[in-house]
């Protein structure tokens, strides 16, 4: 008589655990290797793509269980997809990461400290709200000279280094720039589009959501951009919290319900790689699930929209040196990576700079640089480097975490190169401005 062991229960519970179909797809043939920014800084295999599928298959089989040792290793995951790109067997890590990570916020118990931290990101980055009542105290800190004396008398260091980090990554405000309901298009409408606000862009980097709107109403769009938007949740499902992010994305597409639009045009690309997803994230949810899957369908960056449509209006002259980052989000996880280099070729006067290393992700990452700030302080400082050393006179990049990650490198090693979008410089250009605009 023989007997079988009964197989051990999984570490993950019944909603959905990461499919074993995709950890399946993994050969560990290690093309994922030298693209993962982990990998690239340590050379641990469990701090790899292929390691963390491995760990994710030995909790599903129940050989490993969800203990801090096994999640720290999804911690330091950056969720920047460039495993996707290099994978020859079309693994989709985005689906596994995402999976994993919303079960260990449902399974874990992260320390008191962690949870306030967390708590207060995501309840603030979240909230255009309460990020607009940060304008006000933050404008004071940096108008008055106080932002400059602290940071030249070492004050910062006496704080805790959370907050040292998110002081070192704050962006120089300036004035808002409001965005109305509705622009019209300059000349014969060629479509009506709708536009994504953001959180951290709408309130922090108004400048990008009122170039993108008088670049797309200058080449014949009508733009509608609905007031009572809120956060689209991609910070939030990027880190697990797939709870909030459900409810998030279901206020996102009920903002746009009415705005009657072809396209919904994204220019910060965390946010866009998130909403291309609610097909997916809104799957179970019977009255969600298909008008998440037609809101997906319309989603497309800026770049990809301008790339559409042939060009109307004449470029002027910016005689600049531009180096384009690739932001992870825009080239891997939502494939754009041509149009953006298009645009900015068109552009008279511009000469283009590409970044060694383009595939590895600067350290942004949504909240990472702001949990995990040791590894993503290291790889600011490597695209810092590497930028130095192309002299140019402008960075451009497609998404507000990267510009606030780039300035912050860039300022570490004594290089006053700005960091802007790239629908700035395509702005600067049909308005004839000066090249001096985006220096300052």
């Amino acid at each position: 008589m023989t007997t079988t062991s009964n197989p051990l229960p999984s570490a993950f519970d019944a909603h959905h655990p990461p499919s074993a179909e995709i950890i399946d797809k993994c050969v560990h043939c290690g093309f994922c290797l030298p693209v993962c920014p982990t990998y690239v800084l340590w050379g641990q295999e469990m701090d790899s793509p292929r390691g963390r599928i491995y760990l994710m298959k030995l909790a599903a089989e129940g050989a490993a269980q969800i203990n801090p040792k096994w999640v720290s290793h999804f911690d330091t995951c950056l969720g920047c997809m460039a495993c996707m790109t290099a994978c020859p067997s079309g693994v989709d890590y985005g689906k596994l990461i995402e999976a994993t990570r919303a079960q260990i916020e449902r399974n874990f118990s992260r320390s008191s400290t962690e949870k306030r931290h967390r708590h207060f990101l995501f309840e603030t980055f979240t909230r255009p709200d309460r990020l607009r009542r940060l304008r006000a105290p933050l404008l004071a800190y940096q108008k008055s000279g106080l932002q400059a004396l602290a940071r030249g008398l070492g004050l910062l260091k006496l704080l805790p280094k959370q907050w040292q980090t998110m002081e070192a990554l704050l962006p120089k405000l300036t004035a808002q720039e409001a965005v109305p309901e509705v622009t019209p298009a300059v000349g014969t409408k060629r479509r009506r589009v709708g536009l994504l606000l953001g959180c951290v862009q709408r309130e922090f980097f108004s400048q990008v959501n009122a170039a993108t709107v008088r670049v797309l109403a200058t080449e014949g769009c009508e733009v509608v951009a609905p007031q009572a938007q809120t956060c689209c949740g991609a910070l939030l499902v990027h880190a697990g919290e797939e709870t909030a992010a459900i409810d998030l994305a279901k206020k996102t597409i009920d903002a746009f319900e009415s705005a009657n639009v072809e396209t919904i045009v994204t220019n910060a690309a965390g946010c866009g790689s998130n909403v291309r997803e609610y097909g997916h994230l809104l799957r179970d949810d019977p009255d969600y699930a298909e008008p998440a899957r037609n809101f997906s369908a319309k989603c497309k960056d800026i770049t990809e929209v301008l790339a559409d449509l042939e060009p109307r209006s004449p470029r002027h002259p910016v005689k600049l040196r531009v180096a384009f980052h690739d932001s992870c989000h825009l080239q891997h996880a939502q494939g754009v990576r041509a149009q953006p280099r298009a645009l900015l070729s068109s552009i008279p006067g511009l000469e283009l700079a590409e970044i060694p290393e383009s595939a590895i992700c600067c350290g942004s990452a949504g909240i990472y640089n702001l949990v995990q700030p040791d590894a993503a302080q290291s790889l600011g400082d490597r695209k810092a480097e590497l930028v130095s050393h192309l002299r140019v006179d402008v960075v451009a990049t497609g998404n507000p975490g990267c510009i606030l990650q780039l300035q912050s490198a860039l300022a570490r090693q004594h290089h006053k190169t700005p960091v802007v979008h790239t629908i700035q410089i395509l702005d600067a250009s049909l308005r004839a401005q000066s090249p001096d605009s985006l220096r300052s």
